[in-house]
């Protein structure tokens, strides 16, 4: 069993930092308020590093305090990488002798989500942080849809395209938006599409949590910091790889 403490100035000191917003404007009233919610979230001794108004009637605080939390890094759950890591000309070379074709991908933001810098990220040439995205791959086929597409479009699409898998990018998340319209994209793939004419399902996003899978309905999701070798890597694992 290992246990861990978390510390901010010397080992094992319990000390934490927290960030948060109340609605209320700031006033000392407020900044007692703050205390107060980190008293009750385990924060003792609490104070209180900074405080700022945030629009009409919103205050934005960060908080510095001492908690008796401990972690069993044993018992914690998170989805490893459980496929090599390839270059782009393994993908390609992969590719090119399991399938005898280009693999086909077809990528949006559904729903009202409008932000296509995550899916921009892995799909376009250019890519991020000096990595090339997946239409640089010269087996790969990429169609981006782009923002704010619904789900029996990128149904029809995955299907005239005919897709070996699917990525869908959410940004929004108010009210678990992200979450109703993964599912929702999942049921219609399973109603449009039976088990083995399926595209792989892959959805990635800064909140959603790879645990989730089953839950989704979809074969994996990505979560923040995820590379397009990364994604390009487990299209090769999960559609040639694992078969052979």
């Amino acid at each position: 069993m290992s246990i861990v403490r978390p510390y901010g100035d010397t080992t094992g000191d319990g000390m934490v930092q927290l960030s948060f917003t109340l609605p209320i404007p700031h006033d000392k009233r407020a900044e007692g308020a703050a205390l107060q919610l980190a008293g009750k979230m385990g924060m003792d001794p609490a104070m209180l590093v900074h405080a700022k108004q945030m629009g009409d009637g919103f205050t934005f605080f960060v908080v510095y305090g001492k908690v008796t939390h401990l972690v069993d890094t044993d018992k914690v759950q998170v989805v490893e990488r459980d496929y090599p890591l390839l270059s782009a000309k393994e993908v390609n070379a992969a590719i090119k002798k399991g399938l005898r074709r280009r693999l086909n991908v077809v990528g949006a933001c559904i729903g009202t989500d409008a932000h296509t810098v995550g899916i921009d990220a892995i799909l376009n040439l250019k890519g991020i942080a000096g990595e090339k995205g997946l239409e640089y791959y010269s087996e790969l086929s990429v169609t981006n849809m782009g923002a704010q597409v619904s789900v029996p479009d990128l149904v029809e699409t995955a299907r005239a395209k005919k897709a070996d898998a699917v990525l869908v990018s959410q940004v929004v998340t108010q009210r678990d938006a992200h979450l109703h319209n993964t599912r929702a994209m999942s049921a219609a793939f399973r109603e449009a599409l039976p088990a083995g004419k399926r595209p792989l399902l892959i959805v990635g996003g800064p909140r959603f949590d790879e645990l989730m899978t089953g839950e989704l309905g979809v074969d994996r999701i990505f979560s923040r910091g995820t590379t397009p070798r990364e994604v390009a890597s487990y299209l090769v694992h999960a559609l040639i790889a694992s078969k052979n």
